[in-house]
């Protein structure tokens, strides 16, 4: 029975085994989320330039836009520490499938430097005859590949909320504005209009600023969980495949 049945990676592909001449190569994340952040600087540039940053900020009194944006840049930076820290991982993954591939001798495995698929080999190999049968073990390096993602998820579902919420602000002021009215006089008109015109621009606003937050943001955090997904796959079929016959 094979490491892999124990946990299930949804669009997972599987590497060559040892010794094949192609060569399993997941995207470079990092790389990418480096253009990435560079499109969107230059975007939050040109959108500085011609000063709607600062007509966005000035018509939301409820600072809620500018709320979103810091929540969202703060994210989008975390976002590239971790594919640096996931692109490390899967870099000491091919080196340690390279050396179990020139039957390097467990010592020298174990030499180098600290890793994740260091520390499965050192805890499977440490169970003997039981190694392929622990999917606890498994689960763990799946769980420090992905698992500090959850607060991410969480932060970016927050986005999209707190656009709704100025949504429900906005309209709010609407209604009150109106119920204040006694009667309507023509002489007024230029002043409700200005404050429903104020309302409405809270309210479409945070809105398309939580939208465009939520679906930028999910794309990075998308590509980063499979990326996660391919790292736990790869480390797997390390282990289950060129693992198998050095411990033989």
């Amino acid at each position: 029975m094979r490491l892999s049945q124990f946990i299930y990676l949804p669009g997972f592909r599987r590497p060559p085994v040892a010794g094949s001449d192609t060569t399993f190569k997941a995207e470079p994340i990092f790389y990418l989320w480096c253009a990435y952040f560079g499109l969107l600087a230059f975007a939050f540039y040109i959108l500085y330039v011609k000063g709607i940053w600062a007509s966005l900020l000035a018509a939301d009194p409820t600072y809620l836009t500018a709320l979103i944006v810091v929540l969202f840049t703060g994210s989008t930076i975390w976002v590239g520490f971790r594919a640096n820290q996931l692109a490390w991982q899967y870099e000491q993954v091919c080196k340690f499938r390279e050396l179990i591939q020139n039957k390097a001798s467990k010592d020298v495995l174990l030499q180098e430097e600290n890793s994740w698929i260091k520390d499965l080999f050192k805890s499977l190999t440490a169970k003997k005859q039981d190694w392929r049968n622990n999917s606890q073990l498994v689960s763990l390096f799946a769980e420090k590949s992905s698992a500090a993602h959850e607060m991410s998820w969480w932060i970016n579902g927050v986005l999209l909320k707190l656009g709704l919420l100025g949504k429900v602000i906005g309209f709010s002021i609407m209604a009150l504005q109106l119920g204040s009215l006694d009667s309507f006089d023509a002489s007024q008109t230029s002043a409700i209009l200005k404050t429903l015109t104020g309302g409405l621009g809270i309210a479409l606003l945070t809105t398309m600023t939580g939208l465009a937050a939520n679906m930028l943001l999910g794309l990075q955090l998308m590509r980063l969980d499979r990326f996660a997904d391919y790292l736990t796959a790869y480390a797997i079929e390390t282990i289950e495949l060129d693992l198998e016959d050095s411990l033989a």
